[in-house]
């Protein structure tokens, strides 16, 4: 029996950072000018030294965000700050009239039955940012009407979640199951007014008496059964006399409505199963459709903002609130949900993944889940201020995830310092180093801030390059390491490669170089250009570690488009394990959670599960270039 409408699919149209193109980003890292967060914040940091070698410290950020420093930025009741899309429009019109004493009031009210993802984010980020730029409050209320759904390990990582983003929620989290007791005495007021009446249809005979677009409905047999019959038969059902299934409330509206939300909803349903809050108090639950505005009305929630799939389904919504004595008269808007290229957003297909284990669970870095995108090394910055950047529209749209890669991006490139890595070690040797002498080197921590210090690294005669910095025949145009060449070996010096060695089968295993003692720094002092630049590692100082790269988890814009299997589109290289890469020692003992940039390969996170003291494991967050971009631009 359906609880949603049956609205016609919506076209898809394109959207950049303002709701009105798809949002891309080139090759070379080129987006969108940055918008920041609006209205202001504080936030408080732990500093904890997560490695004397680098020597700055690292910091856990929270933030919470300051509802009288919103208040004075955005306006006063009389005079609102300047709407910025058409929810804030809705809002100062309200205003402007004196609707709801002045008051705005939301709520994020998710169903505990699954992790929160990327498209949740942005609703998150919409209800308490406007709750917050209009010194109002937002609610965390949890949707748990359907009891054999839903978990306590849901409930705890969702509120995880909105913590980490950085929001907190007005007072308590609430729960819809707080109003089964009102709800139920609300209902039976319904019921005494002639506007409900129990159904013994089954599920499939209401689906056939409801009709469809282009055919009405037809009356129950049982629609027209006498107020005290209807009261008496719901009694029973909350006592537990019938099977699940048996019967239903439902709304006495119009079987011949144009809407078909409206053609007798059903408003409660017998389940007889235990629930993970009021246990085997109840076996009759409300539909989410009837306990949604009822929930509304009893917070004196003022805007309850909902995505558009809800739109049709406004008018029951309306229709609830006008039929019972509630004192508070909420009112839904619809906004587009988020959907992103390369990413799945239904929590049916991601616990598909997670049940089939084709991802290791709800937290896999690879998963849009907020947990994943943690885990990954996403900052809840980022995610906001992707969230502001794409803003709010009123239709059906998809965003580039290029865009939300930007954000991290251009987030990590501020806050995270910078270390060396080799992930498939060539190994060098400096013939005129002298064997057992250890040089060592100044380096910046973030070359753009000089707060963050510098560190010194060691030099000897044998060092690691990244074998993809090394070709025997180079092209034209190849500045890194071949036979003869000279490059950079990052914040070291020059040198010069002499001789390859080899193995039986022809493998190259090691070269032999020589370096210009004169070139301390990186520079030349006869000013002879060198081009190509290598990071590297001294062999005596490398710490083994694991490196898991993480890409995009499906090879297609639209995984299933068209009705097809999304498994058929999974990306085989969206997870390639390094297990024997080189890192600087001190990485070694970073912090589960530190962020790094490892210079010349991306932004990488040590994993908050696996890694351990002396086997450190690290994410790749995201590539330093857009390697899909310029994939999609050579195969137009």
């Amino acid at each position: 029996m359906p609880t949603r409408g049956d609205r016609r699919s919506r076209p898809h149209t394109p959207v950049d950072a303002r709701g009105v193109v798809r949002a891309t980003v080139t090759a070379s890292g080129t987006a969108t000018a940055p918008v920041p967060v609006r209205g202001s914040a504080t936030a408080t940091a732990t500093s904890t030294t997560f490695c004397d070698y680098l020597g700055i410290p690292f910091f856990n950020w929270t933030l919470s965000v300051d509802d009288r420093s919103f208040a004075s930025m955005s306006g006063s009741e009389n005079n609102p700050a300047p709407a910025t899309n058409f929810l804030e429009e809705i809002v100062n019109d309200d205003l402007a009239q004196g609707k709801n004493q002045g008051r705005v009031h939301t709520r994020f009210p998710p169903e505990p039955n699954g992790y929160l993802h990327i498209g949740h984010a942005k609703s998150i980020c919409l209800n308490f940012g406007l709750a917050a730029k209009y010194a109002g409050k937002c609610n965390l209320r949890y949707d748990d009407t359907n009891p054999s759904t839903e978990d306590v390990e849901y409930v705890e990582s969702i509120e995880e979640d909105v913590a980490w983003l950085g929001f907190r929620w007005n007072g308590q989290p609430l729960y819809a199951s707080d109003y089964f007791d009102e709800i139920y005495r609300l209902t039976e007021i319904l019921i005494e007014n002639d506007k409900a009446y129990v159904d013994d249809l089954s599920a499939e005979q209401i689906s056939e008496y409801r009709g469809n677009f282009y055919k009405p409905g037809q009356d129950s047999p049982f629609r027209n059964r006498p107020v005290a019959e209807n009261l008496d038969l719901f009694r029973r059902m909350r006592a537990g006399e019938f099977a699940d299934g048996s019967r239903v409330l439902r709304a006495k509206i119009d079987m011949r409505h144009p809407n078909l939300n409206m053609r007798d909803p059903p408003l409660y349903r017998i389940k007889k199963a235990p629930h993970h809050r009021t246990g085997d108090k109840w076996c009759i639950y409300p539909m989410y459709d009837y306990a949604h505005p009822i929930s509304d009305a009893l917070e004196g929630i003022t805007h309850s903002i909902c995505t558009l799939e809800f739109e049709d389904h406004r008018p029951l919504y309306d229709w609830t609130i006008e039929n019972l004595p509630l004192t508070y008269r909420p009112r839904q808007i619809e906004f587009a949900r988020l959907n992103l290229t390369y990413t799945l957003m239904s929590k049916r297909k991601l616990l598909q993944l997670v049940e089939e284990k084709l991802v290791s669970g709800w937290n896999d870095p690879r998963m849009p889940s907020l947990s994943g995108l943690r885990r990954r090394g996403y900052t809840p910055e980022a995610i906001r201020a992707f969230a502001e950047r794409i803003g709010v529209a009123k239709n059906d749209s998809i965003v580039d995830v290029g865009l939300l890669e930007f954000a991290i991006r251009e987030d990590l490139e501020k806050r995270a310092p910078r270390a060396m890595a080799v992930l498939r070690p060539l190994k060098i040797v400096i013939d005129n180093f002298p064997e057992g002498q250890v040089e060592w080197f100044e380096a910046a921590n973030h070359p753009d801030n000089p707060a963050m210090g510098t560190r010194k690294i060691p030099f000897t005669r044998v060092v690691y390059i990244e074998r993809d910095d090394f070709c025997e025949v180079p092209p034209k145009k190849w500045f890194r390491l071949s036979p003869g060449a000279e490059i950079r070996l990052r914040w070291a010096c020059l040198i010069r490669c002499v001789s390859v060695v080899k193995n039986a089968a022809g493998e190259i295993e090691e070269l032999h170089c020589t370096w210009d003692p004169a070139s301390r720094g990186g520079d030349a002092p006869d000013g002879r250009r060198v081009k190509g630049t290598s990071h590297w590692i001294s062999a005596a100082h490398a710490k083994p570690a694991t490196v898991r790269l993480y890409d995009r988890l499906f090879t297609k814009a639209n995984p299933g488009e068209g009705g097809a299997d999304f498994r058929t589109c999974l990306n085989p290289n969206s997870l390639q394990v390094v297990s024997d890469a080189q890192i600087e020692p001190a990485l070694a003992e970073a912090a589960p959670g530190s962020r790094f940039q490892f210079e010349r390969l991306g932004y990488f996170c040590v994993d908050t599960l696996d890694s351990k003291p002396g086997q450190p494991v690290f994410n790749r967050t995201v590539a330093l270039r857009d390697s899909w971009a310029k994939l999609a631009e050579t195969t137009k």
